[in-house]
């Protein structure tokens, strides 16, 4: 008996172990169920939510008061003159260097020309014969028209003596041009400065064979100037300006110069000519200015960044140049209405200001438009807003300082 009912309860409990095994497997099997279905339509959430394209919002701001401009110029001098030999011969001796201050009339060398000084005096004796004739000449013909009407000469013989002494006397008005040359030759031994000016180069040293208006003489027979001289006490700026800003060029109109190696350091020039017609290689205007530089400050051939700054009008809205697309419908923004749909809106572009553009028409202040949108962006498509990443986005971008003037020469 007690064996068979040990026996008994064992089995018994057996029975209670299997059904709590059954019963265990039945929940981890129904546990796996929910949790791959959970996480199925947690992924398909976020499938759902991913399928969402991401966008930043930007607003059109209204156009700056102010048109920025900064273009690369050239400054020249105000004039400036290659100087050339007028007769050939030697350098003798210069007088003036590189960045030496001449007046006009002042002296920058010395030809030496011997040839030039022979024919000067041969020219001199030329005339000094020739009006030892136009005497003789001029005394004869007194003579024979003295006796005229006589029958001592014929009056043939009067008007030869008469067209003789004429003759003679053009000879020596031609002995005296021929003088009057080989003098300004002469002078011409002596290269001067045209005006008031600095030399900004002497390419000549003693010694050195020149040309009759050829310059310096080279090993393969090229000339150059003997010197240069610029008058820099106004300066001429030249630049380029765009077609599309070719509205500006007006009588009044200013622009601040900045040098590279003076960094901070601005000048003032004023408008002065354009050529009133654009290069239809780059699609730019001419444009001359001119500044004073009666301290020499500036130099002929710098480069420098010419700014402009106009009035520009207000009205006008801008958007970052991301923010357009270009379509086979034209050039469009993308708006989001309240529901967070998307529309493809055509706009008319006005200038283009560098990292922002104009938008003419098709927009209104209070329009939310997609900065940088996908090519791929669809009308009626709905979009998620996230927040730009600051630094990142052309609208939260400050603009940098600029430099102070101050008074006079500005900084």
């Amino acid at each position: 008996m007690n064996g068979a009912g040990l026996q008994k309860r064992k089995a018994g409990r057996g029975g209670r172990v299997v059904i709590l095994g059954l019963c265990l497997a039945v929940g981890l099997a129904a546990f796996g169920i929910w949790s791959r279905e959970s996480a199925l339509a947690d992924l398909t959430v976020r499938a759902d939510d991913a399928s969402i394209p991401r966008v930043e919002i930007i607003s059109p701001k209204s156009a700056p008061p102010l048109r920025e401009l900064t273009l690369p110029g050239n400054i020249h001098a105000w004039y400036e003159a290659p100087i050339y030999a007028q007769v050939a011969g030697y350098v003798k001796m210069w007088f003036k260097d590189y960045g030496a201050t001449v007046k006009a009339g002042e002296l920058l060398a010395v030809i030496d020309s011997p040839t030039i000084d022979a024919q000067f005096q041969a020219a001199r004796a030329n005339l000094a014969v020739a009006q030892a004739r136009d005497r003789l000449a001029e005394v004869t013909a007194k003579r024979w028209q003295a006796l005229a009407g006589t029958q001592a000469v014929s009056q043939q013989d009067v008007d030869q003596q008469t067209a003789n002494a004429t003759v003679q006397k053009a000879l020596v008005e031609a002995a005296q041009q021929d003088v009057a040359r080989y003098q300004a030759l002469v002078s011409f031994k002596n290269v001067v400065s045209p005006f008031d000016g600095v030399v900004t180069s002497r390419l000549t040293d003693v010694g050195d064979y020149v040309n009759a208006a050829g310059g310096d003489v080279g090993s393969k027979g090229a000339a150059s100037e003997l010197f240069s001289v610029a008058d820099i006490h106004e300066l001429r700026v030249f630049v380029s300006i765009p077609q599309d800003y070719a509205d500006i060029l007006k009588p009044g109109l200013t622009a601040t110069l900045s040098l590279p190696q003076a960094p901070g350091k601005l000048y003032t020039a004023q408008f002065l000519t354009s050529a009133n017609a654009i290069n239809p290689q780059t699609r730019t205007v001419v444009t001359e200015l001119t500044i004073k530089n009666l301290n020499h400050e500036l130099w002929p051939g710098t480069y420098v960044s010419v700014h402009f700054s106009v009035p520009a009008d207000p009205h006008i809205l801008i958007v970052p140049e991301q923010a357009l697309l270009f379509r086979a419908q034209g050039m469009q923004v993308a708006l989001l209405d309240g529901q967070g749909r998307v529309h493809l809106q055509a706009v008319t572009l006005g200038r283009n200001l560098g990292t922002a553009v104009q938008i003419l028409s098709g927009i209104k202040k209070t329009d939310r438009i997609v900065n940088n949108p996908s090519m791929g962006l669809l009308e009626g498509e709905t979009v998620k807003v996230v927040e730009p990443v600051h630094g990142y986005s052309a609208a939260s971008a400050q603009p940098a300082p600029e430099p102070v003037p101050e008074e006079g020469v500005r900084r």
